[in-house]
């Protein structure tokens, strides 16, 4: 992650955020703990990453979130 975000970054563009959708369901317990690692440290470095994800481990080390349900009668929410 870190090495693909600092590859998109040159002295006339810098990428502070990125957003990434999925593949984390995928990865086994460790590959997931050093994608969770490397997530850290960017932000740590002040880079914001965005993570489009269902899985449960992830939603309990990220502390900002965005959650989108559905219910019948209200329709769509973002909360």
């Amino acid at each position: 992650l870190a090495l693909g975000l600092s590859s998109l970054s040159s002295n006339n563009l810098k990428v502070e955020s990125l957003f990434i959708d999925e593949g984390f369901g995928s990865l086994d317990a460790e590959s997931l703990r050093t994608a969770m690692e490397a997530l850290e440290q960017l932000q740590m470095q002040g880079r914001k990453i965005g993570v489009i994800s269902h899985v449960q481990e992830m939603s309990e080390r990220i502390s900002v979130q965005v959650q989108r349900s559905e219910e019948r009668r209200v329709g769509k929410e973002c909360r």
